[in-house]
């Protein structure tokens, strides 16, 4: 063994290896896996800079491997190639980190580091000179000097001849903890994309190895198990998956039923690591999950990062906090990126997260156990409430850097529907459980979004939304049977109303093509209640008249409302809605909009006495259990 530079070289006969997770610890265990690079991403849709780039020259790029040819450069200071320095320094107790790669041909590869800044220096220096046969290099580097900021990666530079560098992977000392990993899959009638998303885990044998067992909790009624490839599926995981059908408790009844078994045994302390369906899966993600949480000096949910479906290179925000009273969660944090294309733009600055979204989320047992089970609220802010109630306990959550997943971009989801109640009710909910609720101000938020919706003839939206407070009003209760009934509720109140009709955009009943021309948006109202007020009356007295085209970037309430017929577009763009005028319809849900509105600057307060005392009851694991309909003594049996 050699020390150059503050770097210690390890001789090619130590041992560096995945340990699993779930077997107990012999001696003195070596070196864990923290992460591994890439060069190409798992799927061939998928952009291969956030992989690795090629600086200068060629290189041919391989998923383990990578040839760097003559007189080129190849870095991996890239989204998936960076170990993030600055994390393991701040939340664990990791001095260093080794990396290992095996290397072929002749060139330098240096192991360079940035600061909060994003100034780059070198950490190391090494020429690999006419080496025939792989042969296994070793650096380990120390990680003391990142507390604000910054990544350590590799740089892979050639002269004369190419160099080829494969099975890169990155170490760090043994974890202080070794807790078992459950993966927790919520489907609800997306068999084929669960199903994908079980294969893309289960062909990579390293993040298999992080994991003790996988459960798939199916609430819908197109099943997975109805798939002719399950079994096979099935099978990829050796006896680890648990799959298990049960009524729709959506988001947090899914993903609590593999807590719920997860952590069956109250005497271990376990990992449950949940994840959407419908993602696509960057499998090392689990290894960079799992090894972190492990490592840190105390309990932690450990959140990866969402990148956009759509949009492969674009991360949705770095890491997130919400505004409870005006409704607006997944705010990037001060110093976070927003919307940033990772190619261009990475994260050097470390910030703390509020919370972490449930599309790849590890929840520590300890933490669970202190805190309570999720609150059984079926859709939206369930995540968000989490994490702030175990924030209120001394909790902290991190938002891993070079953790992620590929998810449906938000901005491409119609909100124009039932999603309007959950995302009002339970916000008011957290308000009232987490936040400075007061129920004047929430009162006013109520209205505004109530207006705006009749003054763009979304009557449906509106009633949706006094649905909404209502249930917030009548305090827990509502919230007895898991919320499984209360989809079919919401869809009740709006199936009258014709503008929750989708049509093909080429087939508009009534509306022929020539009379709906494109109306594209004029700038923002400067004073917009003095505007909203005026389309309000001006709906009143019938002074709006034509029709048109809307976009889904033009569909401003102050835009729609200036027509008779608006012809908008999904956010979805898969169809479009047809919206009219209804006097009557203006005055009747105006009258209960304003009622309602009345009763929640009333009777906020108590309501919100009512969440508090019902709040340790909702979130016990004993409810979860009379939800689940569970036998809690054979609960862990199925």
């Amino acid at each position: 063994m050699t020390l150059v530079g503050g770097i210690r070289g390890v001789d090619e006969n130590e041992t560096l290896q995945a340990e699993r997770p779930d077997q107990p610890r012999r001696g003195n265990p070596g070196p864990t896996m923290a992460m591994r690079t890439f060069f190409t991403p798992p799927f061939a849709s998928l952009p291969v800079d956030l992989y690795a780039k090629i600086e200068d020259g060629a290189a041919t790029r391989h998923r383990n491997a990578v040839t760097v040819h003559p007189h080129s450069t190849v870095s991996t200071s890239t989204y998936f190639g960076r170990f993030p320095a600055s994390y393991w320094q701040r939340w664990t107790a990791a001095a260093e980190v080794t990396v290992r790669a095996n290397v072929s041909g002749a060139g330098i590869v240096r192991v360079m580091a940035s600061d909060s800044r994003g100034g780059a220096r070198t950490l190391h220096t090494e020429r690999v000179a006419g080496r025939t046969t792989e042969t296994q290099v070793c650096w380990t580097v120390d990680i003391g000097k990142f507390v604000d900021g910054g990544a350590i990666w590799l740089e892979l530079i050639t002269e004369a001849d190419s160099l080829q560098v494969a099975d890169v992977a990155w170490f760090v000392p043994a974890p202080p903890r070794s807790r078992p990993t459950s993966a927790v899959l919520c489907t609800h009638n997306r068999p084929d994309d669960c199903l994908n998303t079980l294969r893309a885990l289960a062909a990579d044998p390293v993040a298999m190895s992080a994991l003790s067992a996988v459960y798939v909790v199916d609430q819908g009624d197109d099943t997975v198990e109805s798939r002719e490839s399950f079994e096979s599926v099935r099978r990829m995981f050796g006896g680890l998956l648990h799959y298990r059908r049960q009524r729709n408790l959506g988001g947090a009844g899914g993903f609590t039923r593999g807590l719920h078994e997860t952590l069956a045994d109250d005497e271990i302390a376990a990992n449950a690591l949940f994840m959407d369906d419908d993602i696509l899966l960057e499998p090392d993600t689990v290894v960079r999950m799992t090894t972190f949480a492990n490592s840190s000096v105390e309990p932690i949910v450990v959140g990866s990062q969402m990148l956009q479906l759509l949009h492969p290179y674009r991360i949705h925000v770095s890491a997130e906090h919400a505004r409870f009273t005006t409704i607006e969660p997944g705010l990037a944090v001060d110093g976070g990126l927003d919307r940033a294309d990772l190619t261009e733009e990475l994260q050097e600055r470390r910030v703390d997260a509020d919370y972490n979204a449930w599309w790849c989320c590890l929840l520590p047992s300890e933490i669970v156990r202190d805190a309570g089970y999720p609150i059984p609220m079926f859709f939206q802010w369930d995540d968000v409430e989490f994490g702030y109630r175990i924030r209120g306990r001394g909790h902290a959550t991190v938002t891993l850097p070079g953790a992620a997943v590929w998810h449906a971009d938000f901005d491409w989801k119609d909100e124009d529907s039932w999603v309007r109640y959950f995302t009002l009710r339970n916000a008011l909910i957290i308000d009232a459980l987490h936040g400075d609720f007061d129920g004047t101000a929430s009162a006013k938020v109520f209205l505004r979004w109530a207006a705006e919706c009749l003054v763009s003839m979304r009557y449906a939206q509106a009633e949706v939304l006094i649905a909404a407070v209502e249930d917030f009003l009548a305090g827990p209760d509502v919230l007895r049977d898991g919320d499984a009934s209360t989809l079919a509720r919401i869809a009740r109140i709006r199936a009258p109303h014709a503008e929750t009709a989708r049509h093909k955009p080429s087939q508009v009943p009534g509306l022929p093509g020539a009379s709906r021309p494109i109306a594209k948006a004029g700038p923002h109202p400067a004073r917009r209640r003095l505007v909203l007020a005026k389309r309000l009356v001006w709906h009143l007295l019938g002074r709006v008249g034509g029709s048109a085209s809307i976009s889904s970037g033009d569909a401003h309430w102050w835009h729609v409302g200036l027509f008779e017929t608006a012809v908008v577009t999904d956010a979805s763009q898969e169809s479009v809605s047809v919206r009219r005028v209804d006097r009557d319809e203006l005055r009747r849900i105006g009258a209960k909009v304003l009622r309602t509105a009345l009763r929640l600057h009333r009777e906020g307060d108590g309501a919100r006495g009512a969440w508090h005392a019902g709040h340790r009851s909702l979130t016990s694991r004993e409810n979860w259990t009379r939800l689940f309909q569970l036998d809690e003594t054979n609960a862990s049996k199925e």
